[in-house]
């Protein structure tokens, strides 16, 4: 019993040996790690970069494992691929870590901390639903061209801060759909991305699709586009035929053609997902 109280005497005796060796510089260099740590993440978070994050902590996680095990065939792959990795990491992910250090060097220092997220209440999710499918509906009876991109787990930053792209941030109405997408109008070529059940911009350019010569002749710009972000990214993405007025959804890298209202409405409840205030009061609602 005495040993133990030893032990434990020499272990709070060492902490406090520890917070005396402090200094306030030491505060200010864990603080400012801390902070680059958290604006960082915030930043990725905005991209499809944070898929690179979750890749990377995987591998760390192998590493780890392979050094306890002594795993000597994947600590050679290992090894191997990390003295390659963060040049092709760089290669690779060279626009998304292109727009986050352009966007350290726009952000100012009042709004580094971040914004609060303003979504919607309780039914938002509903409302945005019926939204989409309503102002699809419009847009088939007057075959009016769209593509609206529902933004997923994998953010898509890197599309929305294009200098072509107008930030919104709007309800979910199928007047201001129609407006957007109105042929005359300014951003009715580029896509709308809902983020939060909102419309948040307008005016979105997509990547192409990788397997082009794959698809139907008869697809347009359009399909190609909403099919090539279903493979960049886990989105939701609509299309409306200019032509036909047919009604499409791009999910995986596959197109689902000639929906219907209430189809569309399905395939938005099983996949559009919920807002973070929504979830929180969810939430807070089991709790009770």
């Amino acid at each position: 019993m005495g040993e133990a109280f030893k032990y434990i005497g020499d272990i709070i005796a060492n902490f406090l040996r520890i917070v005396q060796s402090i200094t306030i510089f030491d505060v200010l260099d864990i603080l400012m790690l801390t902070f680059l740590i958290y604006f960082l993440i915030k930043l990725m978070r905005e991209t499809r970069a944070m898929q690179l994050l979750k890749g990377i902590f995987l591998i760390v996680v192998v590493f780890i494992l392979v050094q306890i095990f002594n795993l000597k065939t994947m600590g050679f792959l290992i090894d191997n691929f990390l003295q390659v990795g963060i040049i092709a990491i760089i290669i690779v992910f060279q626009p998304e870590l292109r727009r986050i250090l352009e966007k350290v060097g726009r952000t100012k220092v009042s709004t580094i901390a971040g914004v609060i997220d303003k979504s919607g209440d309780g039914s938002a999710r509903d409302k945005a639903i019926f939204g989409i499918a309503d102002a699809c509906s419009r847009l088939h009876d007057s075959k009016t061209g769209a593509l609206i991109v529902i933004e997923r787990q994998t953010k898509l930053g890197d599309i929305i801060e294009k200098e072509t792209t107008s930030v919104i941030n709007a309800e979910c109405e199928p007047e201001l759909f129609c407006n957007l997408f109105y042929n005359k109008a300014p951003l009715h070529d580029g896509a709308v991305i809902i983020r939060n059940n909102r419309i948040y911009a307008a005016g979105c350019f997509l990547p192409n699709t990788q397997k082009d010569q794959y698809l139907s002749t008869d697809l347009g710009s359009r399909h190609r586009a909403a099919v090539g972000m279903s493979e960049n990214s886990d989105a939701l993405v609509i299309v409306v035929s200019e032509e036909t007025g047919n009604i499409s959804v791009a999910l995986d890298g596959q197109l689902t053609r000639n929906q219907t209202r209430e189809g569309l409405i399905a395939i938005l409840r099983k996949y559009m997902p919920e807002s973070s205030s929504d979830k929180k009061k969810t939430n807070h609602t089991k709790s009770k």
